[in-house]
């Protein structure tokens, strides 16, 4: 019987395992390791600091759902693997032999990315930076001032951050000192609403009208000096006075990668370069899902450099791509998928506080056959939908649905 590992238990990790055991079924051996013992939906952390939703509503225990399926989980911290010996070590000192391997450990935040990051910035990416928000906001609304909000240089997830943005705008009216408040948007991007991807059809309009509407000045093509107590450096020179800041952060590749110089990975981010079928180029009995794909941007560089947007859907999306590979090899039935993380299609909702923009596309980047932007000013039940969609989807371990 074939020993199948997977490194992670994300939207990446938690998908190809069951995939493969569902494919697969009492033919393989499934474990699943991963430091954490619960999966979380990272979308809804934008609505934490604001009361929309608490930490627990948007957190997965995983283990009741692999049991279900027969799929092991150790609550443990892979910490390097040996692909010469097929052998990956842990923090509590376990070994797990594997046929095939699966890494879907997700990223790390580059917290050293400029100085202040770490004391003055106010990251929404995270559990704990979510719950901090929520904490300094308390005090915000008793001391209004500047807001800054947006991405540093090398970042990649512009969507959240816009819907950061939006959010605090809409909760800054709830709470009556909007009037109070001078907001601002600092990006990477040479133009609104590249979102990583080069854009969609009309984005920059969408998105300078919201700017616009909400009274929000913006500043594109910029990047990050410092951060300091009171103000953002802009790498423009411009120093925009701040009482809070949060921006997005560039992502690299988790320690394990790093601690396994046998991967072969990229050494500008730690991530895994992979064939186009996600599998491994020396190793093939080595696999890449989610967020520690290396995904080289296709567009132009600019001067201000930023990076490509990695989300739940192309990340799922890939685990079911590797699940189907591995059982392709292990049961010499069907063909091999192959298919880039920009060939994936777009599915995103844009959160807006009580609006919301629906993108979809028929790939991440162009050329594309399709792409829509449809903006909802009424509310953001769409939004709300997919998140419940999701949750029901991880909570009762239906891999194989969209």
């Amino acid at each position: 019987m074939k020993n199948i590992l997977v490194v992670g238990s994300n939207f990446a990790g938690s998908t190809v395992a069951l995939e493969i055991k569902r494919k697969l079924k009492d033919g393989v051996n499934v474990t699943v390791i991963d430091k954490f013992d619960k999966s979380i939906y990272f979308p809804s952390l934008i609505w934490v600091p604001f009361g929309r939703r608490n930490i627990d509503d948007v957190l997965i225990e995983r283990k009741p759902v692999f049991d279900k399926y027969n799929v092991t989980f150790v609550n443990d911290c892979a910490t390097r693997v040996s692909p010469s010996e097929s052998i990956v070590y842990t923090e509590s000192g376990s070994q797990y032999n594997y046929d095939e391997l699966v890494i879907a450990t997700g990223p790390k935040v580059n917290t050293d990315i400029v100085p202040g990051i770490n004391e003055y910035n106010n990251y929404i990416g995270s559990i704990e930076g979510a719950k901090k928000i929520k904490e300094r906001l308390v005090d915000f609304k008793k001391n209004p001032g500047p807001i800054v909000i947006g991405a540093t240089q090398k970042a990649g997830c512009m969507g959240a951050a816009y819907e950061f943005l939006f959010n605090m705008n809409h909760w800054l009216k709830k709470e009556k000192i909007r009037d109070k408040v001078k907001l601002y948007w600092i990006t990477p991007e040479p133009y609104l609403g590249h979102f990583g991807i080069d854009g969609m059809p009309l984005s920059e309009t969408y998105l300078k009208a919201f700017m616009k509407m909400f009274d929000i000045e913006y500043r594109v093509s910029v990047g990050v000096n410092s951060i300091t107590p009171n103000s953002v450096i802009l790498s423009t020179g411009e120093e925009i006075q701040s009482s809070f800041t949060s921006l997005m952060l560039p992502f690299t590749g988790v320690d394990f990668i790093k601690n396994s110089p046998e991967l072969e990975y990229d050494s500008n981010n730690y991530f895994l370069n992979l064939k186009d079928n996600y599998q491994h180029k020396t190793y093939e009995n080595i696999w890449g899902a989610g967020l520690t794909v290396n995904v080289v941007p296709p567009f132009k560089k600019t001067e201000i450099p930023f990076s490509v947007p990695k989300t739940g859907y192309p990340s799922d999306t890939t685990g079911k791509i590797v699940a189907n590979n591995i059982y392709v090899k292990l049961s010499g039935n069907g063909k091999y998928i192959s298919r880039t993380w920009g060939r994936i299609a777009a599915l995103c909702v844009m959160d807006a506080g009580n609006m919301e923009v629906i993108i979809l596309g028929s790939s991440f980047f162009k050329p594309r056959t399709f792409a829509l932007m449809i903006p909802n000013v009424f509310s953001d039940s769409s939004k709300v939908m997919l998140e419940k969609y999701f949750l029901w989807k991880l909570k009762h371990g239906y891999s194989y649905l969209l």
